[in-house]
């Protein structure tokens, strides 16, 4: 995909500024919005309101009593200016283990109300189908390959919570499976979910489309803020951070969700500085070193 060498600028009223770093998601249009995001926090200007950075775009709103727009124009093209300009494209973020029970019952057993209709391949589940059209042999070489490779979360929304998660892996390698031709009005919460290019976690029940392929042990959206990764923020997930699903059993699942119910999980995770540069030229390399960081804690 041909990168473009300058963003797209429009206004929403007199309230947002919307910035397109590309049309299409990439690492690259990823690194640069969260960059952006990043550098704009950093600023303090008065007169944001909130910035929302996207799979390759992010969203400012402002308050133009206090902010002139020619201002905020002014500065994030200054900031762009920076991004594609340095030659350290490093963010630092973190690398996080999830616990998914892959072909749980709870997901199947929703799959199967939505099937006739709904679903491309009535037969079968949600694996079955995103094993076949991957051209793989099973359900398990899916699993397998959907649990090996990192992911980046490259944005968080829609839903409160729910990440979007883009393969670390060569675009050539990475998993596609097509959504559902009709969305469904049920979906378990924590249901790792599948469509197009992307990845998610719904962080509560609710319709969906996504293919559906196991279930996360652990929230990732804690309103009451009970558990100790949540005692800053009710939303677990933020933009650049690495994932690194965990296949677990029935026996795992519940243990961790007893300890949850107790108020004493803690999720696995380690600090990171995500670098574009070595994720681009050496995948599985890189790869590896990040899956030491979060081996060696």
């Amino acid at each position: 995909m041909t990168q473009q060498t300058t963003a797209r600028y429009t206004w929403g009223g007199d309230e947002f500024l919307f910035i397109e770093i590309a049309e299409g998601m990439s690492l690259e249009a990823n690194f640069i919005s969260n960059s952006i995001a990043n550098a704009l926090e950093a600023r303090e200007l008065a007169g944001i309101v909130d910035i929302c950075p996207a799979n390759a775009s992010l969203l400012v709103r402002f308050d133009p009593d206090i902010l002139p727009w020619q201002e905020l124009e002014n500065v994030v093209h200054t900031l762009e200016d920076e991004v594609r300009a340095s030659t350290d494209k490093v963010l630092e973020t973190r690398i996080i283990e999830i616990p998914v029970w892959y072909n749980d019952p709870y997901t199947n057993e929703t799959g199967a109300r939505f099937r006739e209709g709904y679903h491309q391949r009535p037969e079968g589940n949600d694996l079955d189908y995103a094993a076949e059209v991957n051209g793989l042999a099973n359900a398990e070489e899916f699993i397998k390959r959907h649990h090996e490779s990192p992911w980046l979360v490259s944005m968080v929304g829609f839903v409160a919570g729910l990440p979007f998660l883009f393969q670390l892996a060569p675009r050539e390698q990475q998993l596609e499976v097509p959504k559902y031709l009709s969305p469904r009005t049920d979906t378990p919460a924590l249901t790792v979910g599948y469509g197009g290019c992307f990845s998610c976690i719904y962080s509560v029940r609710g319709a969906g489309g996504y293919q559906m392929f196991g279930i996360a042990a652990a929230p990732i959206f804690d309103p009451s803020q009970t558990l100790v990764d949540f005692y800053d923020f009710m939303i677990f997930f933020k933009p650049g951070d690495i994932v690194k699903f965990k296949p677990i059993d029935e026996t795992e699942y519940r243990r961790i969700r007893a300890e949850v119910d107790a108020g004493t999980f803690r999720y696995r995770q380690a600090p990171i500085a995500f670098d574009l540069g070595e994720a681009l030229t050496d995948p599985d390399g890189y790869k590896s070193s990040l899956l030491e960081a979060l081996n060696g804690i």
